[in-house]
């Protein structure tokens, strides 16, 4: 007898076909429905049972979660919400759930409750779309740069280097901390220490990235990456994944181009391979919302908040631009902007959101940022006060892309990293990329959370990473 997937079984024509369907039970409805699923598809196998077939002590472990096998009878379905439904005919209990003692019953549990249950959470249907959506995704990513020529390069998770600058990073070393080895001066040595330097978990593949471009033409890195800063918002982890694509002779044009097309390509991907998860997600929000008040709920729906992406060129503006309209902007005139609008300030989310959501009504692109505020990598730009660097805005969560043109210029790169103190012994073969046949070159930054976070409508990114890492929480 064969056996299928549930999501190719929902997918049969009935013909009284034999088979066998294997997964956890969901419910199991007057001791006669069981709702069957095995992660393959959110939908539910209706397995009819007839108890007078079955040992009693068959039926009683069938609970919730209870893995179990069925063999039966493909037919057509006698009730609504499915079209097929299997007649069982011998059922396999491969491992009972005791609901005494089992704690996901079939009710609505909070999110934060399921947080504290990662190991059993992706049973649930709210954390099974958004986990399956995870998958398309990411597989998204990869099919969209070998499509167009990239080459995946993994660059290190040890580094000896702090690309952002932020001094924010998890140290890697075997020292012992009982009887660290000091230098004369009374400092640790590192020398002593396992790669004979001091070493921590990279916060991005970036500028090994452009080792790759400057050798291979066209590359992106996607992996994980660490910040040890010690916040619990919605939307900050400690461990999370990046994609970083780095291409020689483009220009910001260039890559503003290719990070507008690769963002609509993924999120269309997901929307058309990920029809069921999304719209049950796109129902759980407008089920969530029925009771708040009209201003606290969101604009648009889930599923047209993609399409206001996919189907909507982005706005270019500089961040001059940016600043003067929210200078004129009502907020800022009645005062109710939480942080300061003026040249020279980053933008805030709140910035940010009205960019997109009230001032273009569509998701909008910022070039040319004031250099103080940026990285040392980005190309400053000829007015010497801005750099060719540039954020992507969505609507509901702010920047989802940050990226820009490098420096490849060696004396300006060699000032910059000098005015904002990065030193040039960690960074040698960086500056020697300058020296051996520079070019034009540019990247940007994707978080692969906040993306799956804006896909899937959820509201804090530790519930769109399978076994979240976060201050004080690595349960997992």
């Amino acid at each position: 007898m064969d056996k299928f997937s549930i999501q190719t079984i929902l997918g049969m024509e009935p013909k009284g076909q034999k088979l066998i369907a294997q997964g956890w039970v969901r419910t199991f409805r007057s001791n006669r429905f069981i709702a069957l699923n095995d992660g393959s598809t959110i939908n539910n196998l209706q397995v009819v049972v007839d108890q007078d077939q079955f040992d009693e002590s068959i039926i009683k472990q069938i609970n919730t979660s209870s893995a179990i096998a069925v063999e039966g009878t493909l037919v057509e379905s006698q009730g609504r919400g499915q079209t097929v439904e299997l007649i069982a005919e011998n059922i396999t209990i491969y491992g009972n759930a005791d609901p005494s003692v089992y704690p996901l019953q079939p009710k609505k549990h909070s999110l934060e409750f399921l947080r504290e249950k990662a190991h059993l959470r992706m049973r649930t249907s709210t954390f099974g779309a958004v986990f399956r959506i995870r998958h398309a995704l990411a597989f998204a990513v990869h099919k969209y740069f070998n499509d167009r020529g990239f080459f995946y390069m993994h660059t290190p998770i040890i580094t000896g280097s702090d690309a952002e600058g932020a001094g924010e990073m998890f140290r890697v070393t075997t020292l012992p901390f009982d009887n660290t080895p000091r230098t004369e001066e009374g400092n640790v040595d590192w020398k002593k220490d396992f790669f004979g330097k001091e070493t921590n978990l990279t916060v991005s593949g970036q500028l090994e990235a452009e080792v790759g471009a400057m050798s291979l033409g066209k590359v992106y890195t996607f992996g994980p990456t660490f910040r040890a800063e010690n916040s619990n918002t919605t939307r900050h982890l400690s461990e999370f994944w990046m994609i970083e694509p780095e291409v020689a002779f483009i220009d910001i044009n260039g890559d503003m181009d290719l990070a507008e097309d690769f963002l609509k390509y993924i999120i269309k991907y997901a929307m058309d391979n990920c029809a069921d998860d999304l719209a049950f997600l796109d129902q759980r929000i407008t089920d969530l919302e029925k009771n708040m008040k009209k201003e606290d709920r969101r604009e648009m729906g889930l599923i047209d908040t993609l399409k206001f992406v996919t189907e909507n060129d982005f706005q270019r503006i500089t961040y001059t631009e940016a600043v003067n309209i929210l200078l004129q902007s009502k907020p800022y005139k009645k005062k109710q902007f939480e942080y300061p609008v003026a040249w020279g300030e980053a933008l805030q989310a709140e910035h940010e959101r009205y960019l997109v959501e009230k001032e273009f009504r569509k998701p909008v692109i910022v070039v040319d940022y004031p250099k103080d505020i940026k990285a040392f990598y980005m190309k400053v730009n000829e007015d010497g006060k801005t750099v060719a660097a540039m954020d992507i805005l969505f609507p509901g969560i702010g920047e989802v892309v940050g990226g820009s043109q490098r420096e490849d210029r060696l004396d300006v790169l060699l000032k910059r990293m000098e005015d904002m103190n990065v030193p040039e012994e960690e960074l040698w073969w960086y500056l020697e990329l300058r020296k051996f046949g520079t070019a034009p070159h540019a990247g940007f930054g994707l978080g692969f959370e906040r993306m799956i976070l804006f896909v899937t409508g959820m509201g804090n990114i530790r519930d769109v990473i399978p076994f979240p890492r976060a201050p004080r929480s690595a349960e997992f």
